[in-house]
């Protein structure tokens, strides 16, 4: 199958030295990416600014910004079979990045922000995307209700939500416990480093497709 990864955080420039970002290590993203390249399958990783290793027999495209993760997930997931948006995107991105770096003046600096686009919402409409669609949540509070309000609004098959306020899991960590929310049913899979965790998503993911495929 063709598989469509995005991992890593996004950057949003401030000025020539300073972005808006998070905590993302990208790491459950390229372990996805790994596990299904790991079975025959191929794979395109389109990840923001991380320090993990490129996985074996994996296409990257690397990416900075919202914008540009948006645009090359536009141009090629026509191709896909199953596309998992597993990348920490910046919501809001600055109005205006100031081309010289930004000096010291004021008690105070106020930045004006906007949207950025949503990628997992325009995967259905906008990109015509008709695979099996795969969301994260990463939330703080109300996991299994936020969870399910994504993977109705953004029209996905699975969203695979994590705590991040839990401590030593989710976001800069190696390990990851997650919740598999589908339409009919939730699933909790237990705390476990996020290689062998990706092993068992992508086992839930393929079992997916192959019976959307059937349909």
């Amino acid at each position: 199958m063709n598989v469509l990864v995005t991992a890593g955080p996004t950057r949003e420039p401030i000025d020539p030295v300073r972005y808006l970002s998070n905590r993302s290590s990208g790491k459950m993203g390229y372990a996805l990416a790994h596990a299904f390249a790991h079975e025959g399958h191929r794979v395109l990783l389109i990840s923001g600014p991380t320090s993990q290793p490129l996985p074996d027999h994996v296409d990257y495209l690397p990416v900075t910004t919202a914008a540009e993760m948006h645009q090359a997930v536009s141009r090629h997931i026509g191709r896909m079979d199953i596309a998992i948006f597993a990348a920490a995107v910046a919501d809001y991105t600055p109005v205006h990045a100031e081309p010289q770096k930004i000096k010291k003046t004021g008690d105070r600096l106020t930045l004006e922000l906007v949207r950025t686009p949503d990628i997992l919402g325009s995967a259905r409409g906008a990109f015509g995307f008709t695979g099996t669609l795969v969301g994260f949540a990463a939330e703080t509070e109300a996991l299994e209700e936020n969870a399910r309000k994504k993977l109705a609004s953004k029209g996905c098959d699975l969203v695979i939500a994590n705590d991040v306020s839990k401590p030593g899991i989710g976001f800069d960590s190696d390990r990851n416990e997650v919740l598999l929310v589908y339409p009919d049913q939730s699933v909790a899979l237990p705390a476990e480093d996020k290689v062998h965790l990706a092993n068992h998503l992508a086992e839930a993911i393929l079992e997916l497709a192959a019976g959307k495929a059937d349909r």
